[in-house]
């Protein structure tokens, strides 16, 4: 059963209000990560503690650095039922991780950080490994 939409709406926020694009569908889901070209940052969000604490603010110190991925987009672990679950498809072969973080170039996946890597950790530790990969699979800083 989804969470309430009222405890998750200040969780979605912190990622909207930066400009990520919530995946509602399995459609939405399949649209931006069959794209063949270009970067894309995914998030399982979550009501968590680690993904407000640690990841959320992990994720926006990185973002505010200068080089950036193309897409943002984000899925609600626990809310968005298919379309969380569309997304870990193209997550596999690693299991199920809510909060996770994933970056997507040119339709291949090719980083994820797992709950098990973010709950241990600092958020500026998260940004660190972030703005690495970044660096490495994004191509031009993007306005902010």
């Amino acid at each position: 059963m989804p969470y309430p939409e009222e405890w998750v709406r200040p969780c979605r926020q912190e990622l909207t209000k930066i400009g990520f694009d919530e995946l509602m569908t399995t459609e939405d889901v399949n649209t931006v990560l069959q794209k063949d070209d270009g970067t894309v940052l995914l998030v399982v969000n979550s009501i968590c503690g680690c993904a407000g604490a640690k990841a959320r603010p992990g994720i926006a110190h990185a973002l505010e650095q200068g080089i950036r991925p193309d897409s943002l987009t984000t899925v609600f672990a626990g809310q968005d039922l298919e379309a969380t679950a569309q997304a870990r498809e193209y997550m596999k072969p690693y299991p199920p991780s809510s909060p996770s973080i994933a970056m997507f170039k040119d339709g291949q996946m090719v980083f994820l950080m797992e709950r098990h890597m973010i709950e241990s950790r600092e958020a500026l530790a998260i940004s660190e490994d972030l703005q690495a990969v970044f660096q490495e699979y994004c191509s031009t800083p993007q306005k902010v």
